[in-house]
């Protein structure tokens, strides 16, 4: 009787704050939310702690600094060495990273189930412990800026990419690249990593998913155990930062040694973060024009511009519905040899006239829904998917139900509401062109660029 009793008295004190279907949701005294999803399947877990900080929330100066502090996090903090982190999460058999966004910053493991402790201990440590050394710093300056000129000095695409973003965004914070700008890298001290880890590395500004083979009442408890204690922030307050209008189209050029020419095209468009009630459905319209436009190779790009009219080599569609600011839905593509970037925008730009112009057939839309379904379903499948939902969401602002509302809300997307989002955002005075003029591979100019376009 007395055991009954106890087990009763405990549930009363951690009755979690949400409880739907095989989610529970709990908030500990400290302000750290922690969402847990049984999945029984394998017995596995995946550990993942979000922070809301990313690139989105750097001033000049310091940009990067929400991705080189993410590598500091693995140095050393009170009671652990160097790569000490690393070492424990292997030596349990388990695997680890992490990675930095515009709007987040996390931190994840996968391990067996019952090894779900030893992350908790260790993340909590390194959540208010950490110790940001000088020298490692300046070795770590040296690797994000090697990382930086890899993956984007020295690759074109990823040049057009930082070059669009700058040129499409004035003022909202999504201008500058997440690895920051190079000589913002190269000028950071510990005092700056120091302040920004304080500021945001706090249980108050975490979200803590577990996916897998668990209780929730005993991850609860484990929560309680180790990251329980820790003290609460007083975090900076996040101005809003919201887009000026665009008032015309806008067109940059970026000449580096490349093999073929390479174009962006981005319009300024909707999120679920920045619509009203009415606009609600929009983000979903757009998300399914994507889909009608670079759904698989019936898609119409596929279908019209590669292998109809044999304009393009390669030609894409993509756009995120989920971010905590405002975005673009952009379109990438290099043109076949003999055709031009302005042919291959011509092309693009017939395709979204058509959109506007054209209700798409229910056969169509159908397909392309199916289509979501089906992507919707196999990821799911994955564990590590399932959490990195679950955090997104939270972490931008919304509601981790929305992950599961996600294909109700595209099967309910008429023809007709894509052709309005079509015809409401895809104008000129929104567009930004951003073009990739190939330079010979040993960096000498031509005298005139591939596709007969671009001279000197």
């Amino acid at each position: 009787m007395l055991s009954k009793f106890k087990r009763i008295i405990g549930l009363l004190l951690v009755v979690p704050t949400v409880a739907i279907a095989n989610v529970t949701e709990y908030q500990l005294d400290n302000g750290l939310k922690l969402i847990v999803k049984e999945d029984h399947r394998a017995p596995v877990v995946v550990s993942q702690v979000w922070y809301k900080v990313g690139s989105s929330y750097e001033h000049n100066g310091i940009t990067g600094i929400s991705h080189v502090l993410e590598h500091m996090m693995f140095k050393g903090t009170e009671n652990l060495g160097p790569n000490e982190f690393s070492q424990i999460i292997a030596a349990n058999g388990g695997r680890e990273n992490a990675f930095t966004g515009r709007d987040y910053t996390a931190y994840f493991q996968t391990l067996e189930k019952d090894r779900l402790e030893v992350s908790f201990r260790l993340e909590a440590e390194r959540m208010r412990k950490l110790v940001i050394d000088e020298g490692e710093l300046l070795k770590e300056r040296e690797v994000v800026a090697e990382e930086r000129r890899m993956r984007t000095e020295d690759n074109p695409h990823a040049l057009v990419r930082e070059a669009f973003n700058a040129a499409a965004f004035v003022n909202s914070p999504y201008h500058h690249p997440v690895i920051g700008w190079m000589s913002d890298i190269n000028n950071y001290q510990a005092s700056d990593l120091r302040q920004w880890y304080q500021k945001w590395y706090a249980p108050n500004n975490a979200t803590l998913v577990i996916v897998g083979d668990v209780e929730p009442e005993n991850v609860h408890a484990l929560a309680q155990k180790y990251f329980g204690p820790l003290k609460p922030e007083i975090t900076a307050q996040v101005k809003p930062q919201i887009e000026v209008e665009q008032r015309g189209k806008r067109t940059i050029n970026v000449k580096a040694p490349a093999e073929l020419p390479y174009m962006m095209m981005g319009w300024k468009v909707p999120v679920v973060n920045t619509v009203d009630k009415e606009q609600e459905w929009h983000p979903y319209a757009l998300e399914m024009l994507a889909g009608i436009l670079d759904g698989g190779n019936s898609a119409r790009f596929s279908r019209d511009l590669v292998r109809g009219d044999e304009i393009a080599a390669s030609v894409g569609a993509g756009y995120s519905l989920f971010s905590r600011l405002a975005d673009m839905f952009l379109v990438v593509g290099t043109p076949v040899k003999g055709k031009s970037l302005a042919d291959l925008q011509v092309a693009v730009m017939a395709q979204i006239k058509t959109l506007q112009t054209e209700v798409v057939s229910d056969d169509e839309l159908k397909r392309i829904k199916a289509q979501v379904v089906a992507n919707a379903v196999y990821e799911r499948d994955s564990v590590f998917y399932q959490g990195m939902q679950i955090g997104m969401l939270e972490t931008i602002g919304l509601d981790w139900r929305l992950s599961d509302d996600y294909v109700k809300n595209v099967q309910a997307v008429t023809a007709e509401q894509v052709q309005t989002v079509a015809q409401q955002y895809f104008k000129d005075k929104g567009l930004t062109v951003a073009e990739l003029i190939p330079l010979p591979l040993d960096g000498k100019q031509r005298s005139v660029s591939a596709g007969g376009r671009h001279g000197q």
